[in-house]
């Protein structure tokens, strides 16, 4: 692979940094690199609304090259307003690709970047929200031709980027140079793709590869507020897209606060089996505390990758152009729910989430109806699925009436209602607003409830059909809210839907990392609030688990039926990779 077994690690390098570096600098911030990474390759970047000159880009290569490390190219799709002109309607600087003089200066980059690389990778500025009086004329005119009636910019920007793909980038850089393969890199907000031109479902046919951005920095205080859980599962999803051809996650040291929220980021990409580790960029990561952290983790990860398999879970089902209940999956991957992204019906999943994302497919429940009438398996869906598909009654008695309860108190049943279940009341620490899904009963059976006063609502409820099960999801108003479901309620909602026969006991802001290996990682969060924890991990025709890296066993706490009990402690910012023996 390179310098480490598993993965590439590569770097990014600016281009104001190409354009001015001398050899001396480089030299030395080579000499800090190399006593903490051993890094791969570099993708050095000559244009970022600036074009460093073809004997800096050449020196920085020499350089480079002579310590041993592969180079390629990058671009940054960014332009600065000439003097003088009159500034667009648009953030970041990112094109006008309506501005013929933005688009010459694209191709003329391009066609730079090209003669100079066989390879090269676009950053993520790759997008337009530009409102120019030329953008609103050329939106209005693709509007008309296509019969759409609300004004709306997807439709327009989706095809505008797929021709500024073809015409402006990959057309003038393989004329330059006919070896030359073209990376995109998408960002971590896969949910506004659409709004601002990302279009992978065309995208993927033009270019050679594709990119993650796993970048999810502090998850409070930054604009995106990404749940970390993302710099996984964005990973499974282009993956899944594209399998093979997902290049690698690439994250930043940006917005972070605490050390572990840049650590995590490496983690997580980890964890999805990359074939490269990008960091962005050697700028920032020269003389920072954070490079040397990172450098031992690395070495941990490339460990305990020796041992894991690929990854498998719950598949949910984003399509193309999708947005819906934004980065819920995310949220119930960071409460112990193995989640794995695909942009297509996973028809053949043993467990299926779909939220209300998924109802962008038009044919989605008939897809879901052939699913559950030929297969044994599970479907989770939410209840904001619910509340945009229109049909769903042929599957259950649930209705929404647009109703919520704010509640803590839970009433959880511990078996299947045919077993005559006991119950527990257990309470959360603070409120949580739900909404309301009424059932029939007896059409219907709800596991999970919240309580308030004299009445109580299905949480986690459940459906037979076909020979499958269904189960519906009430989430939370604020997703985060999940973190305030009592561990003993959550837990249960875990059983439900085990993968591999696993499925996690314990507290929430936990993850859970299955591989079709019979391994499993598990990473508690580093957050505000959590603590050591020991947690239960239930699993199917379990003898003991063992600890691949340090040869230890431990033995079931009690088993029941089929079922093995293992207790572990889970202490945040630790990952630990077990293996079943069977």
């Amino acid at each position: 692979m390179g310098n480490y077994r598993h993965f590439k690690l590569v770097a990014y390098f600016v281009a104001h940094a190409a354009a001015t570096i001398t050899r001396e600098e480089l030299e030395k911030q080579l000499a800090f690199m190399e006593k903490y990474l051993r890094i791969d390759k570099i993708y050095l970047e000559p244009w970022r609304g600036e074009l460093a000159s073809h004997e800096q880009i050449e020196m920085c290569r020499q350089v480079l090259e002579a310590h041993g490390i592969e180079v390629a190219g990058g671009l940054t799709t960014v332009i600065p307003t000439p003097e003088g002109a009159v500034p667009k309607a648009r953030l970041f600087d990112t094109f006008c690709y309506n501005d013929p003089a933005m688009r010459k200066k694209l191709k003329e980059v391009s066609t730079f970047i090209g003669s100079h690389f066989d390879e090269f990778i676009i950053d993520d500025f790759f997008f337009t929200d530009c409102a120019c009086e030329d953008c609103i004329r050329e939106r209005d005119a693709y509007n008309r031709r296509n019969g759409i009636t609300d004004g709306s910019w997807q439709s327009y920007r989706l095809d505008l980027l797929r021709r500024i793909s073809q015409e402006d980038i990959i057309g003038p850089a393989k004329t330059a140079n006919p070896r030359c393969r073209i990376t995109i890199k998408y960002p971590n907000w896969a949910e506004s793709y659409q709004e601002t031109g990302y279009n992978p479902r065309e995208q993927r046919k033009l270019f050679d590869r594709v990119y993650t951005g796993t970048e999810t920095r502090d998850p409070v205080t930054t604009d995106q507020h990404l749940p970390r859980y993302l710099s996984y599962s964005l990973m499974t999803y282009f993956e899944s897209m594209w399998p093979g051809h997902n290049g690698g996650g690439w994250f930043d040291t940006f917005d972070v606060h605490i050390t572990e929220h840049y650590l995590e980021q490496a983690y997580l990409t980890a964890f999805a089996k990359p074939q490269e580790i990008m960091l962005f960029c050697f700028q920032s990561i020269y003389d920072n505390m954070l490079t040397a952290a990172l450098g031992y983790q690395l070495d941990k990860l490339d460990d305990v990758l020796d041992h894991a398999g690929n990854p498998i879970g719950i598949s949910c089902y984003l399509p193309d152009d999708s947005q819906g209940e934004d980065n819920l999956q995310d949220f119930l991957g960071m409460v112990g729910f193995p989640v794995l992204l695909t942009p297509y019906f996973p028809e053949n999943a043993q467990q299926i989430l779909l939220t209300r994302a998924a109802a962008s497919d038009p044919d989605i429940l008939t897809k879901l109806d052939t699913y559950l009438r030929s297969h044994t398996g599970t479907v989770l869906v939410t209840t904001g699925f619910i509340d945009a598909v229109k049909g769903f009654e042929r599957f259950s008695s649930i209705r929404l009436r647009h109703r919520s309860i704010t509640a803590r108190q839970y009433r959880v049943e511990e078996c299947l209602p045919q077993d005559w279940p006991a119950c527990s009341f257990p309470e959360g620490a603070a409120p949580v607003t739900f909404p309301v899904a009424e059932f029939r009963n007896n059409a219907t059976w709800a596991i999970v409830k919240a309580v308030h006063q004299e009445e109580s609502y299905g949480i986690l409820l459940r459906d037979s059909y076909g020979q499958g099960t269904i189960y519906t999801l009430a989430v939370p108003d604020s997703f985060p809210d999940l973190y305030r479901i009592p561990s003993l309620a959550l837990s249960r909602i875990r059983q439900a839907i085990p993968v591999n026969g696993i499925w996690l006991e314990g507290a929430p802001r936990i993850s859970l990392f299955p591989y079709d290996n019979d391994t499993f990682i598990l990473y508690p969060y580093v957050m505000d609030g959590t603590q050591r924890e020991i947690v239960r991990i239930h699993i199917r025709n379990a003898s003991r688990l063992t600890l691949p890296l340090s040869g230890k066993e431990i033995l079931p706490l009690y088993k029941r039926d089929e079922e093995s009990v293992f207790e572990v402690p889970a202490i945040p910012g630790q990952y630990v990779l077990y293996r079943i023996d069977r």
